[in-house]
């Protein structure tokens, strides 16, 4: 296998690279990568990669951008408020450094750095679950120069993208796919604390689950069904070029030599075909190559040209296999060294009574160094070609000579001293000269610190609200016959596409004869087939009355910016408001009240600004939201809206509710939340607005629990009764996350 000198220039496609290390950093480098993402040592998604110290992230800029490479850093977690204080001035020396560019996945992150660094580029992170039109242009504005779209997306909807904003798209191309659509995931966190939001997932969907109908009747047992096989796209080169993505990803910050120089190289081979014009459909040989450096039950070509599907699922132990020792050990040899040096010419002239004077150059940089006089030997000489030995050598730095030209008069000497600092200093001044472009000398003036979000502090502060979101009609009656609940948020899940507009009409105007405020819940994901039929009700639900319209996206953000003029807009929790800078950040986007992320902890709750924030206080989470279909995949689809379960190692049940409507499911925890008996300590934490979220209980038990809530609310109760003993979570409250 021959080294690729591979020398990136403005095309169709960037080849993007995972690094985990310094050394694997410059194998994929050697093996073609035009850039390469890594994770420095603090706010990256993979915590438990080995990760970059700050001193080998600024050697890893100065090599890729001697090679004309580009590097992004990694700063996709989601921020507290003891840690957004950290991120800019973390990011300060690789800013200057010349970092091409963050990966981001926490709003209050996204706009600190834009306003600290305005001409740095930002990508949103896979993590920001980016879906539609909507959000690349809401994210224009706020300096991000490329999306990294979810892998949910089918090449249709990113050609969709493209065209209508013009923004530049990241793909995943090859790697691991993860079961839940990125950044909606807290199945590691819930169970162990761990969470992917913070770059810690213990990777439950790896793990057996027994699959079971509604009445808890087991018809699949121990089965892979959370397990998806690892992707490769390298055969859709062309399907990706048409869609307009510029650079393909892959994924594995974990994986060593082997594994990521030996992918970058395939698909080196095969993007610089394509490029030419060539074209050449990949060989089964290569295919095979590609698949022997590692996989999970073999390949699949992931979601470019469908919604879902089984074939996509191990379904039995998804073992990671690499089944050709000898093609690994190639590559490790071939790649193992970084790149190749780079080419320089010298020019070495030495006249008597005139200082030394030397000049190195590659094809567009030169460097000119002039050292001691050049003096008349005593005794010995010096010999052109002893000189051109030692000018040649070219040590531990990135070049090499390939041509010098000596001048030299008879009779003359310098010191060996003097020629080799005289080598040292030229060859330290064409690095110098090369890396100049990339250096930032400005600095940036830090932006005024606020407390509070600006455009919540003139808003008039209201009283205290209840809010219920039904997610099956049976829970609306007891709901409008509770006393205690003022403001009911109708959620879009509960209702079937063919009867939505009747339904909803009826019990939004049920809600208001209540005399209680009715609101809108969005779908959880927004995906173009969902965009174009909402937008064509959106009429029609206008008129219905909705005092405002709970988001869940990024996309529906910016719809109901457009369409809901004057009306509220709250976000769901997992718009996550983890620190005050995303609520700032959110408030300014026309958001009037956000909702407390579920991973904070009851300390990390009262250090944030909270008084624009929903809190819940009952609720089953949602553990992961995915296109795939627990239903579909183990039964077949049959396009009717259910519930299953799903059974663990340890016989612990997790619901899994398929929505056919928008085709996706959602797996919620075992047990819901229960936050009542911490009533008083989060109002003193200034929190004003509370809810509850009903998902699949019958009107009974929906019935029990708003009593429930009404008896700790007028504080004729202090403690749960002792049956609902084992029936209930206190979630993160207590514990939190990492």
């Amino acid at each position: 296998m021959k080294e690729n000198n591979h020398t990136t220039q403005q095309n169709t496609f960037e080849l993007l690279a995972p690094a985990g290390s310094l050394a694997i950093f410059k194998a994929v480098v050697a093996a073609g990568a035009d850039a390469v993402y890594v994770g420095g040592s603090k706010f990256g998604a993979r915590a438990y990669a080995d990760n970059f110290s700050d001193e080998e992230l600024l050697e890893a800029l100065d090599y890729a951008h001697l090679y004309g490479r580009r590097v992004y850093l990694t700063v996709n977690t989601l921020l507290k408020n003891s840690e957004i204080e950290q991120v800019c001035a973390y990011l300060q020396p690789f800013y200057e450094h010349g970092l091409d560019a963050v990966l981001v996945q926490d709003f209050g992150v996204l706009t600190a750095i834009h306003e600290r660094f305005p001409d740095l580029a930002i990508h949103t992170s896979t993590q920001m679950t980016v879906t539609g039109v909507e959000a690349a242009r809401l994210f224009s504005g706020y300096g991000v120069t490329r999306m990294v779209m979810a892998r949910e997306l089918s090449l249709n909807e990113m050609k969709r993208i493209r065209e209508e904003t013009g923004m530049e798209l990241e793909a995943f191309v090859h790697g691991a796919l993860c079961y839940c659509y990125s950044g909606q995931c807290l199945f590691s966190s819930m169970l162990g604390g761990r969470s992917g939001n913070r770059g810690r997932c213990a990777q439950p969907c790896r793990l057996p689950y027994a699959v079971m109908d509604e009445k808890h009747r087991e018809y699949k047992k121990d089965a892979y069904v959370l397990s998806l096989k690892d992707m490769c796209g390298i055969k859709d080169l062309r399907g990706l070029a048409d869609a307009g993505v510029y650079s393909l990803k892959i994924e594995g910050r974990m994986k060593q030599i082997p594994y990521a120089a030996g992918v970058v190289s395939y698909y080196r081979k095969y993007i610089d075909l394509f490029l030419s014009g060539q074209e050449t459909q990949v060989s089964e040989g290569d295919y095979r190559a590609v698949l022997a450096l590692g996989n999970r039950c073999g390949f699949t070509d992931g979601y470019y040209h469908r919604h879902n599907g089984s074939d996509m699922v191990t379904f039995t132990k998804p073992n990671y296999e690499k089944t050709n020792e000898a093609l690994q050990q190639q590559i490790l040899r071939t790649y193992e060294n970084g790149a190749a040096k780079i080419p320089v010419m010298g020019e070495l002239v030495l006249h008597q009574g005139q200082a030394a004077h030397y000049r190195v150059k590659t094809q567009t940089v030169s460097a000119e160094i002039s050292g001691m006089e050049v003096m008349q030997a005593q005794k010995k000489p010096l010999l052109a070609e002893d000189v051109k030995s030692r000018m040649e050598k070219t040590g531990d730095t990135p070049f090499v000579m390939e041509d010098l030209s000596i001048r030299i008069e008879d009779g003359v000497f310098l010191p060996n001293g003097a020629l080799n600092q005289l080598r040292r200093e030229a060859l330290a001044e064409l690095q110098k000269e090369m890396l100049k472009p990339y250096q930032r000398q400005e600095h940036p003036q830090k932006t005024a610190e606020k407390k509070f979000p600006e455009a919540c502090e003139k808003r008039e502060k209201r009283k205290e609200r209840v809010f219920a979101v039904t997610g099956e009609r049976r829970q609306l009656a007891p709901v409008l016959e509770s006393s205690c609940v003022t403001s009911v948020c109708l959620d879009m899940e509960a209702y079937d596409r063919s009867t939505i507009m009747e339904e909803l009409k009826e019990d939004a105007n049920a809600v208001m004869q209540k005399d209680k405020e009715v609101y809108l819940a969005m779908p959880r994901i927004f995906r173009a087939g969902t965009a174009e039929w909402v937008r064509q009700i959106l009429p029609d639900i206008k008129r219905m009355g909705f005092a405002g319209v709970l988001v869940r996206n990024y996309e529906e953000l910016a719809l109901a910016k457009e369409t809901f003029l004057g009306s509220e807009i709250i976000t769901d929790h997992n718009l996550y408001c983890y620190n005050d800078q995303a609520v700032r950040a959110f408030a300014g986007q026309g958001v009037t009240k956000n909702t407390v992320p579920l991973e904070l902890n009851r300390s990390e709750i009262k250090r944030r600004y909270n008084e624009e924030s929903m809190m819940m206080l009952y609720g089953y989470y949602p553990l992961m939201t995915s296109a795939q279909c627990v239903h579909a995949n183990t039964r077949g689809c049959d396009k009717k809206r259910g519930l299953s379960y799903l059974k663990d190692r340890y016989q612990v049940q997790f619901p899994v509710k398929n929505f056919c409507t928008y085709c996706y499911n959602v797996v919620y925890n075992s047990l819901p939340v229960l936050l009542f008996s911490n009533l008083e300590e989060l109002k003193k934490a200034g929190i004003r607005d509370f809810r509850m979220d009903f998902t699949m209980e019958s009107a009974k038990e929906t019935k029990a629990i708003l009593k429930l809530y009404e008896e700790f609310a007028d504080g004729s109760r202090r403690q749960y009764p002792k049956e609902w003993e084992n029936r209930y979570t206190n979630g993160h409250y207590k514990r939190g996350v990492e």
